[in-house]
């Protein structure tokens, strides 16, 4: 934007001091001209009350006068011619009227009738093209200097004007930057025209605003956890204390599965702040890393687990921890909602755009008709839909999204994630 100011103030310049320039530049052209024609005349004229009483070596005095000029003088008398031969032979070609005539070599020549007791006399004056120019070359350069200098300080004054504009708009999209990044703290100091002032103020309240919905965001999950925790507790102790071993047993379960769920809302909640477009990680570090946190768990279920991995780095739009607790959640509710022995399988595979694609499938039940369909929060078949939630948000906010489906032979459910290629 400033180098476009720039270059806009330049152009305008420009046009207004060709429009300027131009036609004064002829004009000096045409008035030297005119001074050198005006020169000469009189300088006719002053030979010419010479030649109409003087004698020939007055004549040749006062033509040798006008030669030092810079002119060349002729006087052809009756009897005889004096002075410079290419004034009279240019003169002898014309009428002998006076008169001023531009030659077409360039030359102007200048004729003037002189009566004289003898007879009638013609004195010429021819002034070079060199005379009718001069200065003309020394005018038009300081006129181009002049120009120069008007568009080189315009360019200075528009260069600081921009600045003063861009800076701050600069200042802002850093600001903007940085909130993007989760740096709730910025703040900006408005400057500049009133509307990025405005702008700048704009941006403070909404970066005060965000935090004041932070700060109270943790204080309802620190008081829901803590709400929270006191019925699970009882809930615990209640089923503890239960006779029947397998009423017990099954009790116990769903408490876990309770807790389980829980703990997953509080940390999800407890993280408001995503990695955004500066997100980045290697997806398959990351999913090796929790494929073998998880494999323990499920050998002793009796899970057979696979896991297909490319041979180089796959990096994604997505920080390792989001990438983590999204496989987490896909895990546990595999784990959670199929039968014990149940395998499953980890997919990770790049994209030939970037990013790329993580597939988790089970030999399970699969999904519901439905389950396809549902938005954020909705659950399916027992499950409180928080786990593909989570899933979902970090495909989306990596720039993918996420698609659920069953296996080829109708039955196993399968999570397909495409997760978005880094920010350049």
């Amino acid at each position: 934007m400033r180098g476009r100011l720039a270059l806009l103030v330049a152009a305008t310049t420009s046009v207004v001091l060709l429009a300027f320039l131009l036609p004064l530049a002829v004009l000096i052209s045409r008035a030297a001209t005119n001074n050198a024609v005006t020169d000469a005349t009189r300088a006719s004229q002053s030979l010419a009350s010479t030649v109409t009483a003087g004698t020939p070596a007055e004549i040749e005095r006062a033509i040798g006068v006008e030669q030092q000029s810079g002119y060349a003088a002729a006087v052809r008398l009756t009897d005889r011619r004096l002075g410079d031969a290419s004034a009279d032979s240019a003169g002898s070609a014309r009428s002998s009227t006076g008169a001023i005539t531009k030659l077409p070599s360039g030359d102007v020549l200048i004729r003037q009738p002189v009566f004289r007791d003898d007879g009638q006399a013609v004195v010429s004056v021819l002034v070079p093209q060199h005379l009718l120019s001069e200065g003309v070359t020394r005018a038009r350069v300081v006129l181009g200097l002049l120009g120069l200098v008007l568009v080189l300080l315009s360019l200075v004054v528009a260069d600081r004007l921009a600045r003063s504009i861009t800076s701050p708009i600069t200042e802002l999209a850093h600001a903007a930057e940085r909130l993007g990044r989760g740096e709730i703290e910025t703040r900006v100091h408005p400057d500049g025209p009133d509307e990025v002032r405005e702008v700048g103020a704009a941006l403070n309240r909404l970066a005060a605003r965000i935090e004041e919905l932070l700060a109270r965001e943790r204080e309802v999950v620190a008081d829901l956890s803590h709400r929270l925790r006191t019925p699970i507790t009882a809930l615990r102790l209640d089923a503890d204390g239960l006779r029947d071993e397998e009423e017990r047993g099954r009790l116990g379960a769903d408490v876990d599965d309770l807790t389980r769920h829980v703990d997953a809302l509080i940390r999800e909640a407890r993280a408001p702040v995503r990695g955004g477009v500066e997100a980045r990680c290697d997806a398959r570090a990351v999913v090796e890393d929790r494929v073998a946190f998880w494999r323990a768990l499920a050998e002793d279920q009796g899970r057979d687990v696979e896991l297909a991995l490319p041979a180089t780095a796959v990096d994604v739009r997505a920080s390792a921890a989001d990438l983590e607790a999204a496989l987490d959640a896909l895990l546990g509710n595999v784990i959670a909602h199929t039968p014990e022995a149940t395998g499953f399988s980890v997919s990770l595979q790049g994209s030939v755009s970037g990013g790329g694609v993580l597939v988790v499938a089970d030999q399970g039940p699969g999904f519901t008709d439905g389950a396809a369909a549902l938005g954020r929060g909705e659950s399916l078949a027992g499950s409180t839909g928080l786990g593909l939630d989570i899933a979902r948000r970090t495909a989306v906010a990596s720039g993918g999204d996420i698609s659920l489906g069953r296996s080829a032979n109708g039955g196993g459910a399968i999570v397909t994630m495409r997760l978005g290629p880094p920010a350049a």
